[in-house]
């Protein structure tokens, strides 16, 4: 029997959110690791690194974590790092399927929101971003190769100031998505070297227009951490089909964002949890074209640098921590 005393306002005297119980830990352990920070240190990492210290630390006493279990999480993460490559991003995978990234692009454009400075809503980077995409002319094809039985579409739109409508003349469009059999090019050795890819540059009047296809919905892969701890879960690995974009301006602040078709029969349970109802776009039936069978019309806002400064926006994005 522990003749520790149990505090009554939470987990080692401190009132953070939690109601777990203190048994027989020490009460002082969690207090030394986040008093070791150093004078020095940014004060928003120190903060930052503080609470997640305190919330760690509940939930290993929260849950008795053992050494086992602890050795298993560090194995996982090991292996996201030994797969990760810089053509696919596991770690970013696995905190993919724990809602991680999709709730601190929800804070991020939440705060941007308060400080009424949301342009077009924001979405997850996901894990198969690639760099130096080629830049293509508007009116081309993202398409490399011959895929008869793809839904080719033309998607076109402009780029806005969110704040005044007019339209951003050489705004960068990067596009990517995968193929009809679910795959990125960089997952299909079958694929040209950035098929299903390419940057844009908007017009004078700010429109662009390329052709790609009408995605579809894929599983996410399942050969790695991430795959597997979504089997331990017993939770499904499919994403609705969408379509990536990093939108960005000279003196504007850049969004990543993808829109997502509704019709997909994965619209209500992305296993990545970053569907938004305004991201949410239709393919129209097009006639008269030869080269596409469906008509997709977007318009991306982007907010500039001197609105945000203006309006006095605050927040993690504006802070470096390392």
């Amino acid at each position: 029997m522990s003749n520790v005393k149990q505090p009554t306002n939470g987990l080692n005297g401190h009132t953070n959110g939690h109601t777990a119980r203190v048994s027989r830990f020490d009460p002082h352990f969690t207090d030394n690791v986040v008093r070791a920070t150093g004078p020095k240190a940014n004060p928003r990492l120190r903060k930052v690194f503080g609470s997640l210290v305190r919330h760690l630390h509940d939930f290993c006493r929260e849950n008795e974590i053992t050494v086992d279990e602890y050795m298993q999480a560090i194995d996982m993460i090991n292996w996201a790092g030994q797969m990760s490559t810089d053509q696919r991003n596991e770690g970013q995978l696995l905190t993919d399927i724990l809602g991680l990234e999709s709730l601190v692009d929800e804070i991020t454009y939440k705060l941007a929101d308060e400080a009424q400075d949301a342009p077009t809503a924001t979405a997850i980077l996901g894990p198969f971003w690639r760099k130096d995409a080629p830049i293509r002319k508007n009116g081309d094809s993202i398409i490399l190769n011959d895929i008869p039985d793809g839904d080719h579409t033309l998607m076109h739109g402009k780029v806005l100031d969110f704040n005044t409508g007019k339209p951003i003349q050489g705004a960068e469009i990067d596009v990517w998505h995968t193929a009809p059999n679910g795959l990125y090019e960089q997952q299909d050795p079958n694929q040209p070297d950035f098929n299903l890819r390419g940057r844009f540059y908007t017009e004078a009047d700010g429109s662009y227009n390329f052709y790609c296809l009408r995605p579809t919905s894929y599983p996410i892969p399942m050969d790695g951490p991430a795959g597997k701890l979504l089997q331990l879960l017993d939770r499904h690995p499919m994403r609705p089909a969408h379509i990536h974009f990093i939108i960005s301006a000279p003196g504007y602040k850049p969004i990543v964002t993808q829109i997502f078709d509704r019709r997909d029969e994965h619209i209500t349970d992305d296993s990545v949890f970053a569907v938004k109802d305004s991201l949410i776009v239709d393919f129209v039936p097009k006639k008269g074209d030869p080269k596409a069978q469906f008509d997709l019309l977007y318009d991306f806002k982007l907010a500039s640098f001197e609105s945000t400064q203006r309006q006095g926006m605050k927040g993690a994005t504006e802070v470096a921590l390392l």
